[in-house]
């Protein structure tokens, strides 16, 4: 089974997010604070992150930066993050993160599935 793990402060979002991924052989794990991403991603080593832009007090961006560090140092699994963009122009944010895919809002559940598909089959291909 495989596992996604979606951080976002805002419980209609999470829905969103949870009813597009959630499946037989899906499970998605919920948080609505960014610092407790990594911990998360350590503890049950997901397949997948995704993060929304504003999350409480630690946004999206600084939860990829902060993954991306942690996986470096060996701290934490080096897994894929989708990160859900605000608004169009937030994409050289999102590619400063270094994530591997963005998704602008409002959210369309094929857009997602689709884009989670195809990162996971690159990270996939990649290994």
């Amino acid at each position: 089974m495989g596992i996604v793990l979606i951080a976002a402060d805002g419980t209609w979002l999470r829905n969103q997010v949870r009813s597009a991924l959630a499946g037989p052989d899906q499970a998605v794990l919920e948080l609505d604070r960014g610092q407790d991403v990594c911990d998360a991603v350590a503890l049950h080593k997901p397949d997948l992150v995704v993060l929304d832009m504003q999350i409480g007090n630690m946004g999206g961006v600084a939860v990829a930066l902060d993954l991306r560090l942690e996986a470096s140092a060996g701290r934490v699994p080096d897994v894929p993050i989708v990160l859900l963009l605000d608004r169009e122009c937030d994409r050289f944010l999102a590619k400063r993160a270094d994530v591997d895919a963005v998704v602008v809002k409002p959210l369309d559940a094929g857009v997602l599935r689709r884009t989670v598909k195809r990162v996971l089959a690159e990270r996939a291909s990649v290994v």
